[in-house]
């Protein structure tokens, strides 16, 4: 008798079937084009449209660079992917929804990491003067060297 078994999956990592389900749970139709966008996304976070695009032709060489614009703009309505624009540089896209969380830049190599509430919960700053304004998002760029841009300058 065999038994049969689920493969093993890495905590953290993402499946076509789990880009399915989020589709399907922001009530958007499932297409080939809008998982291989979503798998992009998540395997490249901080990714510019170009990156992602170079990303889901490995998968689909088919793909039309108006189709994963228009993949980012329904995945990003849709709240299943986020698009951040830290200044100085072109559109980027995150699958870390949700959390407001914040960025740090590096200023030689441009590489971005997340960096997470710099105090309390969202939107993780109180604005000195509101003007009236309910204010549930905060943005905040970090920017200085990352660690192998500070080695390399030391060097």
């Amino acid at each position: 008798m065999t038994h049969s078994r689920k493969p093993a999956r890495l905590p953290g990592v993402a499946t076509a079937l789990d880009f399915q389900q989020m589709l399907r749970g922001a009530a958007l139709r499932v297409t080939r084009p809008r998982v291989a966008v979503l798998n992009a996304v998540h395997a490249h976070p901080h990714a510019d449209t170009d990156a992602i695009i170079g990303a889901v032709r490995r998968h689909l060489p088919e793909v039309s660079r108006q189709a994963v614009y228009d993949v980012l703009r329904a995945l990003t309505a849709a709240g299943l992917v986020r698009r951040i624009e830290p200044p100085g540089s072109v559109a980027r896209y995150e699958a870390r929804t949700g959390d407001n969380h914040h960025h740090v830049v590096c200023r030689s190599c441009g590489l971005i990491a997340d960096v997470d509430c710099a105090v309390g919960a969202a939107p993780c700053l109180t604005a000195s003067d509101d003007h009236g304004f309910s204010i549930d998002e905060a943005e905040v760029v970090y920017r200085g060297r990352c660690p192998d841009c500070s080695t390399a300058g030391n060097s």
